[in-house]
């Protein structure tokens, strides 16, 4: 992103939302080693394979596990660095409502803190 805003934009603040929703945390606010973001952790546990790892204690296994991936891996596909790699929103609504193949997420946008 360079400062430019577009319907695209509006795609990663609700990737963003939809991650903050299901960690229980705010992006703005949260900190790991000074210096990855919260999406930039979700990535990683996402690359990782320990996707599941982020998901909010207080949920306390009370979600369909693969509901859970799936909106974490919509909300990565929302936050991805290239505004055209962003899916459009009626496209998010279709991914989140229905079973189909979800294409793997690119590297976030943003994942580095860089305020000190």
């Amino acid at each position: 992103m360079q400062g430019l805003f577009s319907i695209k934009s509006d795609v990663y603040s609700f990737g963003v939302l939809l991650l903050e929703i299901i960690c229980g945390r705010k992006n703005s606010s949260y900190i790991q080693d000074n210096t990855v973001t919260l999406i930039g952790h979700v990535w990683d546990l996402w690359r990782e394979e320990r996707a599941l790892d982020i998901v909010y204690s207080s949920l306390e296994n009370s979600y369909d596990v693969n509901k859970i991936l799936r909106c974490i891996h919509v909300g990565l596909l929302c936050v991805q660095e290239c505004a055209p790699d962003r899916p459009i929103m009626s496209e998010v609504a279709f991914m989140l409502c229905n079973e189909t193949r979800l294409p793997y997420p690119k590297q976030p946008a943003f994942i580095f803190n860089t305020a000190r």
